[in-house]
């Protein structure tokens, strides 16, 4: 039987009833743009980030591009980012014309490594975007500390965190502002595309609220050239009735998690490291070997899908080719994009699924 890497339509049939309702109530409302259920959408999520505001976009990216903006960071600023990321995170930061400049991982957990960023900041550094990879928080005490010492912001990148928490704290509420993405295969996932801010700063809230509706908070009258950048009531409606569910489905992946632990043992295959002061919501689960190629075959001669996240690192990219970042630059980030592998993780999987993954893995690394 086939284990896909990824089930989105198991979601929707473990909440079809809700969702089917959410749907027919926006449909029958006659109102799709920013209207009552964003609006209460923004509250339940800020409450649940442990954060002031929340600010419904079109998109992860489009969140944290408007974060970038709103604190006015441009051509001839840089902000320090991960080297260890999907591409979104520097996209964010060329899109509002600054200069993403990548600092190596901690070799344990994958996440930006704090000892690493203080000899990256420069005269010109505005900013610090930290990614919470793979559903687990970077190290944020060392990382608030440098930004406060330089005067920097903090910027995290949570489109893999819904609901992780850091030192009992939740991620998007552990920095100055935080971009969310719903991209359907999220632990919080929309039916489509959408993407949120959290923050408690009330000025930046004012200011992406008129970045996102053309620059504008009375119609046609516009303070600044924003972006057509908005939640739309449907997408907010399905968020709405997951986000009831989604602290059972961050515990039902921990309990997949929790069985990779126990029987996913192998000395070619290194698991993920979770430090004390984390509590991950497994938005992915990574492994690392030297035989990927290997398992991968396996993994799909067993019918069982796998992704890479991610092939090849953005210094090393087409689209970045311009900061002339060579490979061997960055030689941590490129020997992850070598040897990383995600297996299969939803709160929808079964131990028996979980067993004949391990087993496949274990059988190509015989």
């Amino acid at each position: 039987m086939n284990i896909p890497f990824l089930d989105l339509k198991a979601p929707y049939v473990e909440l079809k009833d809700e969702l089917d309702a959410a749907y027919r109530r926006v449909m029958e409302s006659g109102w799709y743009i920013l209207g009552e259920e964003v609006q209460m959408f923004e509250s339940e999520f800020a409450a649940y980030c442990e954060s002031k505001h929340c600010i419904g976009v079109a998109n992860g990216l489009d969140a944290l591009h408007l974060i970038v903006r709103a604190y006015g960071i441009g051509p001839g600023d840089e902000v320090i980012v991960p080297s260890n990321t999907y591409i979104a995170t520097w996209l964010a930061v060329t899109h509002a014309g600054a200069t993403p400049v990548p600092v190596e991982p901690d070799t344990r957990t994958c996440n930006i490594d704090p000892a690493k960023i203080e000899q990256a900041i420069t005269a010109k550094t505005k900013a610090i975007m930290v990614v919470h990879l793979y559903g687990q928080t970077a190290d944020m005490d060392p990382v608030n500390a440098i930004a406060q010492k330089h005067g920097l912001k903090v910027i995290e990148d949570c489109a893999q965190a819904h609901g992780a928490r850091y030192k009992g704290r939740r991620a998007g509420s552990l920095g100055d502002a935080a971009g969310f993405s719903f991209y359907p295969g999220k632990n919080l996932g929309a039916m489509g595309d959408g993407g949120a801010v959290t923050t408690s700063d009330n000025e930046l809230c004012e200011r992406i609220n008129v970045l996102r509706n053309y620059g504008s908070q009375i119609k046609y009258h516009n303070k600044v050239a924003g972006f057509n950048s908005r939640l739309d009531e449907l997408q907010a409606a399905f968020l709405r009735v997951k986000l009831a569910k989604l602290d059972e489905w961050n515990e039902r992946r921990r309990q997949v998690a929790a069985w990779y632990f126990e029987k996913l043992s192998h000395r070619h295959v290194q698991l993920p490291s979770v430090p004390l002061w984390c509590e991950p919501v497994w938005h992915l689960f990574v492994i690392q070997t030297h035989r990927r190629e290997k398992v991968i075959k396996n993994l799909d001669r067993e019918n069982i899908g796998c992704l890479i996240h991610y092939p090849t690192p953005p210094h090393l990219q087409e689209a970045y080719r311009y900061l002339r970042i060579d490979q061997g630059r960055l030689p941590v980030c490129e020997r992850l994009a070598d040897e990383v592998l995600s297996i299969p993780m939803s709160p929808q999987l079964i131990e028996s699924e979980v067993e004949r993954v391990v087993n496949a893995i274990v059988t190509a690394e015989a």
